[in-house]
């Protein structure tokens, strides 16, 4: 009965993986293997609990991870705890990996009409102590993340964890989400969701 089920689950994980399967070898050697099953193999995550990573900005993947396990960072349910175990070059193949794969499309247009995020993301709101998204989040600055065609609720979540607290490793961050409402955070989470990147590198 034991080998029975441990041929089936075998079958399971080829069928899971069979279309990627000619580009797996060895998880030591393919360090991004282990953050598939949360983030997609192809980097693109199924649900909004986990952050899209195809496309992003190596050197802003590499920052969070080395952030991770050094416990600068953490989230909610403690999935990124095994990050502990990655050395640095583990870090470094996972992030480049994640780096060159094709940017996600955005998700057709929803929340593009906000003039209200459109605003924010393009000129902040200087009065309020609000820098233009743009500012940091474009090809200029390498550790700072791509945020177009992420899922909303993912942003939305960062940000109000930046808000209240609860993530502490970008003081830049905090202080501007601090000062965002929350209406101004459902409007860009959605209005960032639904555009595409514009200077990522193709």
């Amino acid at each position: 009965m034991a080998g029975a089920v441990l041929i089936a689950a075998f079958a399971a994980f080829c069928v899971c993986r069979r279309s990627t399967a000619d580009t797996i070898l060895d998880v030591s050697d393919r360090p991004w293997e282990a953050c598939a099953d949360c983030h997609g193999l192809e980097g693109v995550s199924a649900t909004a609990h986990f952050p899209k990573l195809a496309g992003q900005k190596r050197a802003y993947i590499e920052k969070e991870l080395r952030d991770f396990r050094s416990g600068a960072r953490a989230n909610d349910n403690g999935q990124m705890s095994g990050i502990a175990d990655f050395s640095d070059r583990a870090l470094e193949l996972a992030a480049d990996y994640f780096s060159r794969l094709p940017a996600p499309p955005s998700n057709g247009g929803r929340g593009k009409a906000s003039a209200r995020a459109r605003a924010i993301v393009e000129a902040g709101r200087p009065g309020a102590g609000i820098v233009a998204c743009r500012f940091c989040h474009d090809a200029r600055a390498d550790t700072a993340p791509w945020l177009e065609a992420q899922h909303a609720g993912y942003l939305a979540k960062e940000l109000r964890d930046f808000k209240s607290g609860a993530r502490t490793n970008d003081q830049i961050m905090s202080d501007i989400a601090r000062r965002l409402s929350e209406e101004d955070i459902d409007q860009l989470a959605a209005y960032l969701e639904a555009s595409p990147r514009i200077g990522a590198a193709p």
